[in-house]
C-alpha cells in the first residue's frame, strides 16, 4: 500500500467510473447500468459498459434522469451476472468517480451479497479534487464542470459518456501536476475514501443497524428510538427507503407516519430499531 501510495498518478492506471441507478439510495435502489474506461500512459486503453436488469420496474421520474427504460433493461442480465466481469475490469488500476461515495455505496453493498471481497484502498473523487483545484465554476456537477472547462460534452447520465467525462475532468484537473503521487490526490481531496469505510456487513455488527437494513430490504416500518431531532429519545414509526455511507456520517432516510416529507435521521444517533407489520 505504502508503494501504491508514494507513486505519481500518472505512472498509474485509472479506471474512471459511473453508475446509473433506479433511484438514490443503496439497498432500496438498484443498478440498472455500469460504464468504466480504464487510462494507462496518457491513453484510454479499455472500456467497459452493461446494462442491468433491475428487480423491479423504474419510476417514470427515474427514467427521465438517465433515459434508461424498463424496456432497455428488459434483457439485461442481473447484477449477479456482470459484477465478477466488472470486479476483474478494475483490478489493478486506481478508481476515480465523480461523487464517488454514490457509487461506492451501491458497489460495496453488491460486491459483498455476491461474496466479492475488494482490498481496501483509496478512491479519488474528482468532485473533491475540482472543489480545490478547479476555480470559478458555479458548481461541481460533472457537467457544469465539463461546460466550465471546455471538455467534450457527452450525453450525460448515462455511464459510459460519464465515465469518460469524469477521466477528462481528471486529467484536466492534474494537467502539469504529473509529479503528485496518489498520496498527494487524496490530501488534496482530503476525505478518505475506502472500500471499507463502504461496508453493509461491518453495520450488521450492530444489532439495531441489522435490523434497520433488513427493514429497508423488506421494505418494512421500524419503531425507532433516536436520540437526535426535535424528539430525542422518543419512539417513532417510521418506512426506510435507503442507507447511505457517507465521509460526513453515515444516515438512513425515511418517512416517519404522518409526514410526507421524507428525512434523515443519523446512525450514530439511533438508540434501537424494533420490526413493526408492514
Amino acid at each position: 500500500m505504502d508503494s501504491y501510495l508514494s507513486k505519481r498518478w500518472s505512472d498509474c492506471t485509472w479506471v474512471a467510473m459511473d453508475l446509473e441507478a433506479t433511484g438514490a439510495y443503496p439497498l432500496n435502489a438498484e443498478i440498472c447500468e455500469i460504464g468504466a474506461v480504464k487510462w494507462k500512459n496518457g491513453k484510454i486503453i479499455d472500456r467497459y459498459q452493461t446494462l442491468i436488469k433491475p428487480t423491479h420496474q423504474m419510476s417514470d421520474f427515474i427514467i427521465a434522469i438517465h433515459n434508461i427504460t424498463n424496456e432497455m433493461v428488459e434483457n439485461a442480465p442481473p447484477i449477479g451476472d456482470k459484477l465478477h466481469e466488472f470486479y476483474k475490469f478494475i483490478q489493478g488500476s486506481v478508481l476515480t468517480a465523480h461523487h464517488a461515495p454514490f457509487d461506492l455505496g451501491f458497489l460495496a453493498y453488491d460486491f459483498e451479497k455476491q461474496n466479492i471481497h475488494i482490498q481496501s484502498q483509496p478512491i479519488v473523487c474528482t468532485s473533491l479534487l475540482s472543489r480545490a483545484l478547479i476555480q470559478g465554476s458555479k458548481n461541481h456537477k460533472l457537467q457544469t464542470l465539463i461546460e466550465h472547462l471546455g471538455l467534450p460534452q457527452r450525453n450525460a447520465h448515462r455511464a459510459l459518456d460519464d465515465a469518460e467525462s469524469c477521466l477528462e475532468l481528471l486529467l484536466k484537473c492534474l494537467e502539469n501536476r504529473s509529479d503528485l503521487t496518489i498520496q498527494d490526490l487524496l490530501s488534496i481531496q482530503k476525505k478518505p475514501l475506502n472500500w471499507d469505510d463502504f461496508s453493509i456487513l461491518d453495520l450488521r455488527r450492530n444489532e439495531h443497524l441489522s435490523r434497520l437494513i433488513d427493514a429497508i430490504e423488506r421494505g418494512q416500518k421500524v419503531d425507532l428510538n433516536y436520540l437526535g431531532g426535535s424528539r430525542p429519545g422518543e419512539s417513532r414509526v417510521i418506512k426506510p427507503i435507503g442507507l447511505v455511507r457517507n465521509p460526513d456520517g453515515d444516515y438512513f432516510v425515511g418517512y416517519e407516519d404522518g409526514q410526507d416529507r421524507r428525512k434523515r435521521y443519523q446512525l450514530d444517533r439511533i438508540a434501537s430499531v424494533d420490526f413493526l407489520d408492514i
